[in-house]
């Protein structure tokens, strides 16, 4: 079955800087959450996608459970070397289904793993969310593949925490930079449960229930955004985040206040690495 994009992982070194810096970029921010393997992060919700803004808070609490192996480690490990996307999690209805699947396929690392924590509505009134995770793999990247299951999807999602100055309001979708995109293609096939990849001038892409994932070379990474291509040293690296806005003015006026240097790049609205804490965010305009 196929599986959209549910959220990607921002890794950070410093999560209230960053948390600061979404806010700039005109988005409203969650709380922090603390996870009991050492991680905590902020979240930026949007319609049935987030963004997890993650950093490594307790770094004595990484231990040798599968969280602690799977999730922490792989981040604390990125962040030695930048800042940056570190990871693409999509939605799934069965974790332990996907997680068999992607054995089947040989890129599962896990069995599908649980964990619940509070969250808080708007008025701060707690509430329990839970997930079930199966971890997945590409030794060609240096980025962390995970599907994901909600148990209380209603006591997450709130249009409350979905409303951004900004006015972005979906996930178009994500870029990954790759020197051989075509190697990720069995890959991307077993992880998205789409047999239909296209192979494009730039790359390889996949049209996924929510969004796409498009996997370029770094010079149509650099030609579609104005950016120089992060570094591949350690893999392929996940690299872009493109979000729909639907009110162009709105967006300019926004980062203007804010004195964010953007730049428009073939209809699209770019904030680079080096003001967006070693990740490219990108704004396009819905229906262009």
């Amino acid at each position: 079955m196929a599986r959209g994009l549910d959220h990607i992982i921002h890794a950070v070194h410093d999560l209230d800087a960053a948390a600061a810096c979404y806010q700039r970029l005109g988005f409203t921010v969650g709380a922090r959450n603390r996870h009991p393997w050492g991680t905590h992060n902020r979240l930026v919700q949007l319609p049935g996608f987030f963004i997890e803004v993650l950093s490594v808070g307790e770094p004595e609490g990484l231990a040798a459970d599968g969280f602690s192996r799977l999730f922490a480690a792989p981040a604390r490990d990125f962040l030695a070397r930048q800042e940056g996307f570190s990871g693409l999690l999509l939605m799934s209805r069965d974790a332990t289904d996907d997680a068999a699947q992607f054995r089947a396929a040989g890129i599962g690392t896990s069995d599908a793993m649980r964990f619940e924590r509070e969250g808080k509505r708007p008025d701060g009134s707690p509430v329990k969310v839970a997930f079930s995770l199966a971890f997945a793999r590409d030794p060609a990247a240096d980025a962390t593949f995970v599907v994901c299951q909600q148990h209380f999807p209603e006591n997450f999602w709130n249009p409350a925490f979905q409303a951004h100055p900004n006015g972005a309001d979906a996930v178009a979708g994500v870029v990954m930079v790759a020197e051989n995109p075509s190697d990720h293609h069995v890959f991307l096939s077993a992880f998205t449960g789409e047999r239909e990849l296209l192979a494009t001038s730039s790359g390889v892409s996949v049209k996924t229930p929510r969004g796409t994932i498009d996997v370029m070379t770094p010079a149509a990474f650099e030609q579609h955004f104005g950016l120089a291509p992060p570094s591949l040293a350690h893999g392929a690296r996940l690299a872009a985040l493109i979000l729909a806005v639907r009110d162009g003015l709105r967006l300019a006026a926004t980062l203007e206040s804010a004195k964010v240097a953007a730049r428009t790049r073939m209809g699209r609205v770019v904030v680079g690495p080096s003001d967006a804490m070693g990740a490219a965010i990108v704004f396009a305009q819905a229906g262009k």
